[in-house]
């Protein structure tokens, strides 16, 4: 069933990209959308690879031109997504995946209502910390009030995950793929996963998802869902 638009976000320092590398892996029929950037390149990424690596002055000009499906600019640095990413996929008769951010993603959720949308947590605060102190080195940043900044606004992203369709915690790296595998497939129609994707939807608030979202301080938003059920 190709057509699909399968939307991924998660706050820095979840491990989307690993869980996004391994599916891609694991799931044929799969379109990657490369997506714009006005930062630098990180470690061994490559222009066209990871993303398009583009001048500040020329993101700004495909703004204008209404070139752009989503776009939003997060710690001073430009991100988006083209529109012809959709095109290229349909004619490749295949799904198209977007890893997208948050601000990106709540844009194409409310142009385009019927997109399969999953955000990915990570375990704990404490882990969160880690990874983002971790990458933080990794780009030579040792500001503390910087690395402080990021954390905030990666639990501030977390407030957002009661507008996704899906949301997993990646705590096992093999549990949090195979959940990811199972959501692609069930939205396929390939009923074997439906059981297993249907743990990972936010309006059941699964006792994982309520914990993590918990040891965040989104015990509101928590209280609300259930009393929904």
């Amino acid at each position: 069933m190709a057509g699909i638009l399968f939307i991924i976000s998660a706050p820095s320092g979840s491990g989307k990209s690993t869980l996004v590398s391994q599916l891609r892996t694991l799931v044929e029929g799969l379109e990657f959308s490369i997506s714009y950037t006005t930062r630098a390149p990180r470690g061994s990424e490559e222009n066209g690879r990871e993303y398009y690596f583009t001048t500040r002055e020329e993101f700004e000009r495909m703004i204008a031109a209404d070139d752009f499906l989503e776009w939003a600019e997060v710690f001073g640095n430009y991100y988006g997504t083209a529109i012809s990413a959709l095109r290229h996929a349909k004619d490749l008769g295949k799904d198209l995946l977007l890893d997208i951010d948050v601000q990106g993603a709540l844009q194409v959720m409310k142009k385009m209502p019927k997109a399969v949308s999953i955000f990915i947590l990570p375990p704990s605060p404490q882990i969160l910390e880690q990874r983002l102190k971790n990458r933080s080195a990794a780009e030579k940043v040792t500001d503390e009030a910087i690395i402080q900044k990021r954390l905030a606004a990666a639990k501030g992203e977390m407030t957002k995950v009661w507008e996704y369709k899906y949301a997993l915690v990646n705590d096992v790296l093999e549990n949090a793929v195979a959940e990811l595998r199972a959501i692609v497939l069930s939205e396929r129609g390939e009923q074997e996963f439906d059981d297993l994707a249907k743990t990972c939807r936010t309006d059941t608030a699964s006792p994982k998802l309520s914990a993590v979202l918990e040891a965040f301080g989104d015990k509101g938003q928590i209280s609300t869902v259930n009393v929904n059920l």
